[in-house]
């Protein structure tokens, strides 16, 4: 789950983490008024929206006027920011945090992810920050300074101190950072946060640093025990037919491909996304029902795939092991008959009761085909949108 750049603030601020003086604004009509009160004589209008890259896309402004202000967030609020990292057709911009412009001297970032292989978190930092961060990790990365913190030990002071000097930071400022690191780490193990970054943290004019912009991703499996913050989830920001399978307990991720799959099991679903690819397809999304998937979830599915206008074929791969291929047979004719699919279905199943799903699939009367194993049905789907 991700989270706005003034929500990720208000963690940072729970943690004491020095933050940018912000307010959010839903209408235009609000900006005036809001940016008075935060003082100042020049502000930043920033969209809001689950995407990298929004300065580049014109989704921060900086003015010292106030009737211009409010034409920025007039403009933003309502719109589709089209950014490097949204979705292709943009993300809809809700509402605009409006923030009393700082002075920076330099910007710096920094960053943490769990990192799973090495089983600690790490943090990244840089001293070159700023909005062309991704191109210093891809060309100059030995400007990046990175530390993986011992979950048993906990982060220690000579890390904090390490990258300090790494950051080329004076005496006040290494010991502001330590307190950014600790809090940064107390708030990814309480709040189950799965990657935070800060870019810019500024180094301001008056010495001190001050987190700019804020991004956090937290960790879904864990969102049943961050109930505050799982009330902040934006579904406008989501993908639909993602967050549509996500009621019905169904993995789904969309793909630029044109062949929609539908399997159970994570592992037998990406194998069925190679064999697509390896047949010639550009599969349309990963989908992954679960082992004890019903009828009724098998519907769903297929409503979701449908949804998709990109979709001239559907392959249906099931291993039935903790549910029977009768069962799902059942659930693939329901599917087909109230959806009222009319693209090519490819079905191959395997496992317990796989002769009689088969025979049921066989005298549905229905425009489906059945595959004898994976590559077969690999083979018939890819030729059923016309790759030869």
């Amino acid at each position: 789950m991700n989270l706005h750049e003034y929500q990720s603030k208000s963690l940072f601020a729970d943690y004491g983490i020095p933050v940018q003086g912000g307010e959010v604004a839903h209408s235009a009509s609000e900006v005036a008024e809001l940016a008075r009160g935060l003082g100042g004589d020049a502000w930043l209008v920033k969209a809001q929206v689950h995407a990298g890259g929004r300065g580049k896309a014109g989704g921060v402004k900086f003015t010292r006027d106030l009737d211009e202000l409010e034409q920025h967030a007039a403009r933003l609020i309502g719109s589709q920011l089209i950014t490097g990292q949204s979705a292709p057709d943009g993300q809809p911009v809700n509402c605009v945090l409006i923030a009393a412009a700082a002075d920076i001297e330099h910007e710096l970032y920094l960053g943490a992810v769990i990192d799973r292989a090495a089983r600690r978190v790490a943090f990244m930092a840089s001293r070159a920050g700023g909005m062309d961060i991704e191109e210093v990790a891809a060309t100059t990365p030995e400007k990046i300074f990175n530390l993986a913190v011992d979950p048993v030990l906990g982060l220690q002071g000579y890390q904090c101190r390490e990258m300090a000097f790494a950051l080329e930071l004076d005496a006040a400022q290494r010991k502001q950072l330590q307190v950014i690191l600790e809090g940064l780490y107390r708030l990814i193990c309480e709040c189950d946060v799965s990657l935070v970054e800060i870019n810019p943290l500024a180094i301001l004019t008056d010495g001190s640093l001050c987190a700019v912009d804020a991004k956090i991703n937290l960790d879904d499996n864990a969102l049943f025990r961050q109930k505050k913050i799982a009330d902040w989830r934006d579904p406008s920001q989501e993908d639909e037919k993602e967050r549509r399978a996500q009621e019905f307990d169904l993995n789904y991720v969309t793909l630029d491909g044109n062949i929609a799959c539908m399997v159970n099991g994570a592992g037998l679903a990406m194998a069925t996304m190679d064999i697509i690819k390896l047949c010639g397809g550009q599969p349309a999304n990963f989908l992954d029902v679960g082992g004890g998937t019903t009828a009724a979830r098998v519907a769903e599915a297929f409503k979701i795939i449908v949804s998709d206008s990109k979709v001239e074929a559907i392959l249906v791969n099931i291993f039935g092991g903790i549910v029977r291929c009768d069962l799902i047979a059942e659930g693939i004719i329901a599917a087909v008959t109230d959806v009222g699919i009319s693209v090519p279905v490819v079905v191959r199943l395997e496992g317990t009761n796989v002769d009689e799903g088969k025979a049921l699939l066989a005298s549905s009367g229905l425009a489906i085909t059945s595959a004898e194993n994976l590559a077969d049905a690999a083979e018939k789907v890819v030729a059923a949108v016309g790759v030869q």
